[in-house]
């Protein structure tokens, strides 16, 4: 994505996320999970030690080397959040055993990963706490910043094991900018748009196929969801018609032809690349046997109960 999100790496009280699913296999996290931790029961060894050493944040001590990019930073620097604020002792015990997926960078998480935890370290987490905890965790604005970026879902060993669902990623880009605080002069929301776009053309998914699925509650949310939409249908007509352009011209080359109409090459392939992608999810699409009525209505108990399992609702 080319729009980075520097939102505060703060859980937004009562905010809908779109990555709850981290504790599906046990159920939907406790909710007290929603908000911050600030019971304020720490002991003041301890806030003094979080707010030495942030989450990925930055020790005081000049000099002292930062976290390591591929996110293995030493457990103890990794698990304190920024700010000074206390980090729940669970997510300290994770960011040392999991760094690379606690650490100094998150990782989304694999649907099902409570039970995972449970079962690699039998005895070790309370139910509860590790519940809270990864509440915590998947609502923080750096974890939902991973999850806008679209990467796959980890397991315990690192590994991608699933694709994120076009509507995590959509709900988590809504909610990283509405955590964002606009710099002077910044335009949030014409950023958000293309982001918006940019998730769509990922997802693969023609436009009704994808506004079926992210579209929620809010108004204004759907607004910005129908503008993006709008932008990205114009844009497609326009590379439509240059592959059209292109492939009437007789040329091999794309270089002649985006010569010919004073277009730069890169501009040119990009779009002519776009309308093929277009061409072939038509295509595919044409092609896909038509289901059953019988078909679909089997499949209905299965959807339910894939939905049980901890994929979220949509936004409000």
């Amino acid at each position: 994505m080319n729009d980075t999100v520097n939102a505060p790496d703060s859980e937004a009280p009562g905010a809908s996320t779109p990555d709850d699913a981290a504790t599906a296999a046990a159920a939907a996290p406790a909710p007290e999970a929603a908000a911050p931790s600030q019971d304020g029961s720490a002991a003041p060894a301890d806030r003094r030690r979080a707010g030495r050493r942030g989450r990925g944040g930055r020790p005081q001590r000049q000099g002292a080397e930062g976290p390591a990019a591929d996110g293995t930073a030493p457990a103890a620097a990794a698990a304190a959040a920024p700010g000074g604020r206390r980090v729940h002792p669970v997510l300290e015990q994770l960011a040392a055993l999991y760094p690379r997926h606690f650490g100094a960078q998150f990782l989304p998480l694999k649907r099902g990963i409570f039970q995972d935890l449970q079962d690699a370290h039998p005895g070790v987490f309370e139910r509860d706490a590790l519940k809270v905890a990864l509440g915590l965790h998947t609502r923080s604005t750096r974890y939902l910043q991973a999850v806008a970026e679209g990467r796959p879902r980890h397991d315990l060993s690192g590994q991608a094991v699933e694709a994120m669902a076009p509507e995590h990623v959509h709900h988590a880009l809504m909610e990283v900018f509405r955590r964002r605080k606009p710099r002077d002069g910044e335009d949030l929301q014409a950023k958000l748009r293309r982001r918006i776009a940019q998730a769509f053309e990922a997802s693969g998914l023609d436009r009704a196929g994808y506004d079926a699925l992210v579209r929620g509650r809010d108004e204004k949310a759907n607004a910005l969801l129908d503008e993006a939409l709008a932008e990205v249908a114009e844009r497609d007509a326009k590379a439509e018609a240059l592959l059209r352009a292109f492939e009437a011209s007789g040329n091999a080359d794309v270089a002649p032809f985006a010569d010919m109409y004073g277009m730069d090459v890169r501009a040119v392939e990009r779009s002519l690349q776009r309308a093929r992608q277009l061409r072939r999810a038509a295509e595919a699409r044409a092609q896909a046997p038509v289901p059953h009525a019988d078909a679909a209505a089997a499949a209905e108990p299965e959807a339910a109960a894939a939905d049980s399992t901890g994929t979220p609702p949509p936004a409000a």
